[in-house]
């Protein structure tokens, strides 16, 4: 790092920071999963020092603070369609403490655990290994008389596509842990993907949501309703809602027997009550904002019935607040506090609502509202409690919400994140270097919340600039159609666009503009280099890199999300040569950084080797950093401190400046 001037300033990507690699990633990830077991509220939270495993938490119903419930190497993570579900249910019981069941990543089996048993019994498997294929997977359980229902994922042959789903009940009293026969299938498997069951409050009717090939969940749905019969069968299912136009997000009972649902029929997702004989549906709030979002994992909850008839609500526009809806008048009244993004996770126990969120200044946190009163506070964190909140404040970037216009003068949403130094500042001649960042999904939206990932590269002195490009959710249907076949142009437009917008205005230099991204990001940033000279670098993390390759190589969920990315079957190797990386290499010529994770079932290696292979030769300087045991997103502290590091030595070596505090990247032809 070069040395600050007399004045105070010293070159943008030069500054120090005490946000370190190893920092930001002993405390990224968030809490997931929040639950209420009576008066006691759970969760999952990542436990990057440990393997990258969930950990399951308890906070009691005393109010104490919120404990690790299952130690090392419990890992509470659910591979349902590779991103997983909601991984556990618990239940109170008159005498002995709750019941727990919960999927442990390693073997995606099923458990039972009474944390409160005297002697502290080890949790034992409900479910049995299968050898085929990816194995038996569960996710979404409830528990009902004495049986958990759940969905069963159940790969019949080797291909990632060889795999059925139905909703299944699997006995409590540990019979089928060494025995498939003894789980009952509740459904058929005629629908490909499927939502767990929400069953009714009088018990006499169940719930779900499920979708069909090619479509995505956020394309075409429908509501499912059947009749609980007194031996536990699932009988006269039919569909109330939903089809191959309308994407119903998620279904809820009233404490009064209601059926609600979130459905975009609109144009916006939008919460209906679903009269049960009829489906006809009603909005309770007809607002063009969104009350619900992708469905990219079963068990998601955007809304949640309260004792008292009201329901919790999260909704809004590019991010979400939470709110309290009368459903009878439409009122909706939001929760004071700083927050101004929830993750699709509510709980309710009495009064109480409970959520994770994150504002500007604070990373994702599990917060209590109590509605009786309007009081919300802060219930517990994130990360290791080795880690604490370490970071200091002072070297937060204020993030600023923009609107800037693309092709034909469409809108598109960013935030913005100048360098931010409190002391440090650079000569006033000099233009910051900006990294866009491309998200993943491509389906889904980024709010401006804190991010210390982010917050690494802004106190340093680069300016970071997310992008919600067309095709992102958050900002109604229309808008997330935009990227309809379109994959590879609309993306690729609207990041260049917010990149050239910030350089005309003279916020960014020109000169130092770079492009990241993970997952489909990795295809937006390496698509970008194929496409345009804007970038003089970029960093592509398991990437999508190949269309043809994506379709045939992916797992099951995705493997037909092509077809409203890019076109149907018989155009796609067309399209696969007009947009693919792989197949535009030589168009490259700007240097990139390749992070992969070499156990990816989404994005595979095969994928980031084709690139490899095809920038073979060619005077490009790049680096190729594979990591042994990292699936589809890092979640290994080692693997975050190296892919960050490596991120910032690229941007050193190509925008000019000094650091001497990270391995320097070696960038080959």
């Amino acid at each position: 790092m070069k040395t600050p001037r007399g004045d105070g300033t010293a070159p943008y990507g030069s500054w120090p920071s005490p946000i370190g690699a190893g920092l930001a990633a002993s405390l990224d990830g968030r809490p997931e999963y929040v639950g209420a077991i009576g008066a006691e509220v759970w969760w999952t939270v990542p436990r990057p020092a440990e393997g990258g495993r969930r950990a399951l938490v308890r906070r009691p119903a005393d109010g104490g603070p919120a404990a690790c419930a299952l130690p090392a190497p419990w890992n509470v993570r659910s591979r349902v369609t590779e991103y997983g579900g909601l991984p556990w249910a618990g239940a109170e019981r008159p005498l002995g403490g709750p019941l727990v069941v919960f999927v442990h990543f390693a073997d995606q089996r099923l458990y039972a655990y009474e944390p409160d048993a005297p002697g502290g019994p080890a949790p034992r498997p409900l479910t049995p290994v299968s050898v085929v294929g990816g194995g038996l997977r569960w996710a979404d359980p409830v528990l009902r008389d004495g049986e958990v229902w759940c969905v069963l994922e159940e790969f019949t042959g080797t291909a990632p596509t060889d795999v059925r789903r139905v909703l299944a009940a699997v006995p409590l009293d540990g019979s089928a842990a060494e025995d498939r026969s003894l789980v009952r299938e509740l459904t058929d498997d005629r629908y490909r993907f499927s939502t767990g069951p929400r069953i009714s409050p009088d018990g006499r009717q169940a719930a779900w949501l499920v979708w069909d090939h090619p479509r995505m969940p956020w394309d075409g749905t429908e509501l499912r309703l059947a009749e609980v019969t007194p031996d536990g069968r699932l009988a006269k299912p039919r569909t109330v809602l939903g089809g191959p136009e309308e994407a119903v997000a998620q279904v809820e009972w009233t404490t009064g027997g209601s059926l609600l649902a979130v459905s975009d029929r609109g144009g916006w997702w939008n919460p209906y009550r679903v009269d049960r004989e009829t489906g006809e549906a009603v909005n309770l709030c007809p607002r063009e904002e969104e009350f619900g979002g992708p469905l990219w994992k079963s068990g998601l909850r955007w809304i949640a019935a309260l004792p008292d008839g009201l329901v919790a609500v999260l909704h809004g526009r590019g991010s979400s607040v939470l709110g309290v809806l009368d459903p009878e008048s439409g009122d909706l009244v939001d929760a004071a506090g700083p927050w101004t993004a929830w993750q699709p996770t509510l709980a309710v126990s009495g009064s109480r609502v409970y959520g994770v969120a994150a504002s500007p200044r604070s990373a994702y946190e599990v917060v209590e509202l109590d509605t009786a009163t309007g009081h919300a506070r802060v219930v517990g964190g994130r990360g290791s409690p080795e880690a604490g909140d370490r970071a200091d404040p002072a070297y937060y970037p204020e993030p600023q919400s923009r609107t800037f216009f693309g092709r034909g003068g469409r809108e598109i949403h960013a935030h913005v994140y100048p360098p931010h130094h409190p002391v440090l500042r650079a000569r006033a001649d000099e233009l910051p270097p900006y990294v866009v960042w491309a998200h993943g999904g491509p389906t889904d939206h980024v709010p401006p919340v804190l991010d210390l990932h982010i917050a690494y590269f802004t106190s340093r002195g680069i300016g970071v600039v997310e992008v919600n490009y067309g095709g992102s959710t958050g900002y109604g249907r229309a808008y997330r159609e935009r990227l309809r076949e379109q994959w590879g142009v609309v993306d690729v437009e609207d990041c260049a666009a917010v990149a050239r917008a910030l350089a005309a205005e003279g916020t960014a230099d020109p000169d130092r503009l770079a492009i990241r991204g993970g997952s489909a990001g990795g295809w937006t940033a390496a698509a970008s280099l194929a496409s345009t000279d804007l970038y003089a670098c970029a960093a592509i993390i398991y990437p999508v890199l190949d269309l043809t390759g994506f379709a045939a190589e992916t797992h099951d969920l995705e493997s037909r999300y092509i077809d409203g990315l890019a076109g149907p079957p018989q155009t796609l190797a067309l399209r696969s040569r007009e947009r693919s990386p792989v197949a535009r290499a030589d168009r490259i010529t700007a240097p990139f950084v390749l992070l992969q994770g070499l156990d990816d079932p989404v994005c595979p290696p095969a994928q980031a080797e084709r690139l490899l292979a095809a920038m073979r030769g060619r005077s490009v300087p790049h680096a190729y950093v594979a990591f042994e045991g990292e699936g589809h997103g890092f979640r290994r502290a080692d693997t975050m401190v190296r892919a960050l590091e490596a991120e910032l030595s690229l941007y050193a070596q190509v925008f000019g400046f000094e650091r001497a505090d990270i391995p320097r990247l070696a960038l080959s032809d």
